[in-house]
């Protein structure tokens, strides 16, 4: 082969191999800026300023609450209560979302609140994931 060849079929290989990481890389880099919990959604409960994402995995469950509009500073909270334990809570001045809040519920049934800015979603009471 001569040297040409060969340099054209590195430089092919090269943007072959980059376009195949950034196709594997980017779905990865999405799914995690999306969700930080594992396992699958189970339900999700929207109101006024956003919504409150709830999956479940091997007896555990997590929650995330998401704004309506992300990327602007603003009071969030997620908080995930097992019936005859204490709640699990994040609160604070976030952009993208608040928690994850990851629980051991087994079989039990939990409590779920949810709150953006002036926005709050209560379960109002135990509900089965």
């Amino acid at each position: 082969m001569k040297s040409g060849a060969i340099r054209r079929l590195a430089a092919g290989l090269a943007v072959l191999t980059v376009s195949g990481l950034i196709g594997v890389a980017v779905p990865g880099q999405a799914q995690a800026a999306a969700s930080s919990c594992e396992g699958r959604k189970v339900r999700s409960f929207p109101f006024s300023t956003g919504t409150v994402e709830v999956y479940k995995r091997g007896g555990y469950a997590c929650a995330i609450t998401l704004p309506e509009r992300p990327g602007v500073r603003q009071h969030m909270r997620v908080s995930l209560r097992v019936y005859g334990l204490r709640p699990v809570e994040d609160a604070g001045r976030y952009k993208y979302r608040a928690g994850p809040v990851t629980v051991h519920a087994g079989q039990r049934k939990v409590w779920i609140k949810g709150a953006v800015g002036r926005g709050t979603y209560d379960s109002g009471g135990w509900i089965r994931l």
